[in-house]
């Protein structure tokens, strides 16, 4: 049979553009196909469309480590990032081999045709196509595009107003002159309430319980003054170095010295409020980096509070009424307009079915090895970024250790890869559980599970993986190679002109 691709990668967002330019430059050879749900490149970059829409990481680090980013400001907007991502993409000409508007519904392994068939659906015609390919790489991220997480809040159905989620925001939303409510205290809401505070009457954060705020420069002055002596390729190679390893740094201090670095941010975030009166509001009950630090632009989020423009109410909903929320301390906020930034659905694989020779394969149920390929899976990776760091150092490493692989098995004529591990290394710890986020607890069954360690064991460790990724030799005991027949079947013999991955296989001890 005809095999469509030898690489099919699923999602053009940040980390499916990421991986389609590392084949690009490594393996000019292979066919190469991607298959996007939108219309559009940029994944996450051109759904999230709310007010203030930025990295949470700064850009130095959160670039393409191939693709430079040279502009100074620290922390961009949504439009700059989706942009830079199609820029690349056509710089490295990957933006051809993009079919949009195709929903992956399912995939399923032949181990007899030694390929993978993907359904996916045109959504524009309701038509169901197949498409094969030798190896798959899927890259859509960890959340369900689809729909966001809404708590099911007493009388929503009594609000009058506009009752919106970040993840699908109004095209044409007026909040000018209006009171509004922003329901949430994570990454998305102290993003928000700033933003929209430059026209709204009043904007109110309403919040369960505190999250860990900082303020980062908008403007990266020391690299600004660098570029005035240095080459800007010198002046890049050492912001990205400097950004990449202090945010390591505070995560690591984080980690082994919780009271000192929570008595650190406390106290920063005590000078930007100059209002004892504010802290209670920003002072969690956990540790940092038990869930994850949300970083403000020139502390932005406590101008707009310092202001008045903007307040933090920390209570629970008792119900919505017909003109606002009334609080389970008898406190009523009125609102014209209430934002439920309540967080995010996660979701594997972007929601598709897996099968392996007809037998339906559950991601919860299994490690992933080196972070990358998914055990008993094969011929087959999973790019997922970091949650504790810029999100594309990962991508970067996980797409250059994928190249690396398919040079090796083509270079020894293998055709399948799959991991293999032994019966009790799993935990029942998922990928995530160094979070303790109200997302990562509620989709944890869907989560690729821990091993005891190494290469089973996720790190979030650039350093660490840095060295497996890029240094280790692509062979060991746990994975199982396959290599083509000398004699291949008739099928393969009638399908034409192939690559050196097609035919049966003999399996490599």
């Amino acid at each position: 049979m005809n095999i469509d691709y030898d690489v099919l990668i699923i999602g053009a967002g940040l980390s499916g553009i990421g991986m389609a330019c590392h084949l690009a430059k490594t393996c000019p050879g292979k066919r190469v196909g991607i298959v996007e749900r939108r219309g559009a490149i940029g994944g996450t970059w051109d759904l999230f469309r709310y007010p203030g829409i930025r990295s949470d990481s700064d850009m130095f680090s959160f670039g393409y480590a191939f693709r430079p980013w040279h502009e100074l400001k620290v922390l961009a907007d949504g439009a700059s990032i989706r942009r830079y991502i199609a820029e690349t993409a056509r710089e490295y000409g990957v933006d051809r081999w993009i079919r949009f508007g195709l929903k992956v519904l399912d995939a399923s392994w032949s181990s007899d045709l030694q390929c993978w068939t993907i359904r996916v659906l045109n959504e524009a015609n309701n038509e169901t196509i197949a498409l094969t390919t030798r190896f798959l790489v899927s890259c859509t991220g960890y959340y369900n595009y689809d729909h966001g997480y809404l708590p099911a809040f007493p009388g929503v159905e009594r609000f009058t107003g506009p009752c919106v989620h970040p993840q699908h925001w109004p095209e044409n939303l007026d909040y000018r002159d209006k009171r509004v409510v922003v329901i949430g205290s994570g990454a998305t809401a102290v993003t928000l309430v700033p933003a929209l505070s430059n026209q709204a009457a009043h904007v109110t954060m309403l919040q369960r319980s505190p999250s860990y705020i900082f303020s980062v420069p908008a403007y990266d002055a020391i690299s600004a003054a660098m570029q005035r002596l240095l080459p800007v390729s010198w002046v890049y190679r050492i912001a990205r170095w400097r950004n990449i390893h202090l945010q390591r740094l505070i995560y690591k201090a984080a980690k082994r010295w919780p009271k000192r670095v929570r008595a650190g941010l406390l106290s920063h975030v005590r000078r930007q409020l100059g209002d004892a009166g504010h802290m209670p509001h920003f002072t969690p009950a956990y540790n940092p980096w038990d869930e994850r630090l949300c970083a403000v632009p020139d502390g932005d989020l406590f101008k707009v509070i310092r202001d008045g423009k903007a307040s933090v109410v920390t209570d629970h909903i008792e119900t919505f009424t017909e003109t606002g929320i009334r609080l389970k301390s008898g406190k009523t906020i009125e609102a014209d307009i209430i934002v439920t930034a309540t967080g995010l659905q996660l979701q594997s694989l972007g929601g598709m079915d897996i099968k392996i020779d007809g037998r339906s394969h559950r991601v919860g149920h299994s490690m992933t090895y080196k972070s990358v390929l998914m055990q008993d899976v094969p011929n087959m990776a999973n790019v997922f970024g970091y949650t504790n760091a810029p999100w594309t150092l990962k991508v970067d490493l996980a797409a250059g250790y994928i190249c690396r692989l398919l040079e090796h098995m083509e270079h020894h004529g293998y055709t399948t890869v799959t991991p293999r591990a032994a019966a009790d290394d799993m935990l029942d710890e998922t990928i995530m559980d160094s979070l303790q986020s109200g997302y990562v607890k509620r989709g944890r069954d869907g989560l690729p599970r821990q091993g005891h360690a190494l290469p089973w064991r996720v790190m979030h460790d650039f350093v660490t993986d840095s060295d497996m990724l890029t240094r280790h030799l692509i062979e060991d005991d746990a994975l199982e190679f396959t290599r083509a027949r000398a004699a291949r079947t008739s099928s393969a013999m009638n399908a034409g002109p192939s690559s050196s991955m097609d035919g049966a296989n003999d399996r490599v001890a």
